[in-house]
């Protein structure tokens, strides 16, 4: 990195800081390494070994953090209210342009707070930190509609290869692929994406619920999740939730995702999670 640019990450991590102070939300700072890690499909960890555990005279694995999510919602579950953390994380995936196997990363709570609402705190910050005058917001659903004229919510396989087809982005592996979402995906990231956000960041909201991941399903359609994505100048800068809070519904998703790991031959995270 150079100094210049090392001039302007810290003044960017100071006024994230004076951002937040403002608003008298709390930075706080949660452990690195763990005992457990996500269940993500399409997300892994790095893992080590701790040979000096007092619980036990086998080495104990232990896992660097992909996000401080977990720990920070213990933080909330003890009786915390609004807090962030800026750190350092780790994923165990390929590296290019916009990927790194360690970065730093901005996650934040607000309590009370519902995904328009995050929507706005983060345009807001957008606005303090990138001087953009605006942003756009079009839920998932439009944002396909428009783009490459199909209603995700109800499109089946075959019109989503059909599009892929149309926008010459079919491939072999693509034909062996069963998974909806994998397809939608890849139409998002390689056809849509390259279009939205060129002039200001542009919010998705309303992914389907299949894709919801940690966020609350809607009360309104409970065919999309109240999760959102943000894009700018090419770059996912943001993925937020209207975080779940029911737990027997959460803990129905990590067995949803280890069953799915283990059907794609990934190592299952039930371990980690005390799933029986």
């Amino acid at each position: 990195m150079s100094y210049p640019i090392a001039q302007r990450r810290a003044k960017i991590i100071q006024q994230i800081r004076q951002f937040f102070f403002e608003r008298n939300v709390l930075e706080v700072e949660t452990p690195i390494l763990s005992t457990g890690t996500v269940t993500d499909v399409y997300l892994d960890a790095f893992q080590c070994q701790y040979d000096y555990s007092i619980q036990s005279t086998q080495p104990v694995t232990k896992y660097l953090q992909t996000s401080p999510e977990f720990a920070l919602k213990r933080l909330l579950a003890s009786g915390y209210g609004d807090i962030y953390q800026v750190c350092k994380a780790f994923r165990h995936e390929a590296s290019g342009r916009y990927h790194n196997a360690e970065f730093t990363i901005l996650e934040w709570y607000r309590i009370g707070f519902d995904h328009f609402q995050l929507m706005d705190e983060v345009a807001a910050l957008f606005k303090f930190i990138l001087h953009c005058k605006d942003v756009e917001k079009i839920s998932y659903q439009q944002l396909f509609i428009n783009h490459v004229s199909l209603d995700p919510l109800t499109a089946t396989f075959q019109d989503l290869c059909n599009v892929l087809i149309e926008r010459d982005k079919f491939s072999e592996w693509i034909a062996e692929e069963n998974d909806r979402d994998v397809l939608l995906q890849v139409i998002l990231s390689e056809i849509i994406e390259p279009q939205i956000g060129k002039q200001v960041p542009c919010f998705i909201y309303h992914f389907p619920a299949s894709q919801a991941s940690l966020a609350k399903l809607s009360a309104i359609d409970n065919r999309v999740s109240e999760r959102f994505e943000c894009y700018f100048r090419g770059v996912e800068l943001v993925n937020g939730f209207h975080e779940l809070t029911d737990a027997a519904e959460q803990l129905t998703r990590f067995k949803s995702d280890n069953q799915l790991r283990k059907k794609k031959g990934l190592i299952s995270k039930e371990k980690q999670y005390k799933l029986k």
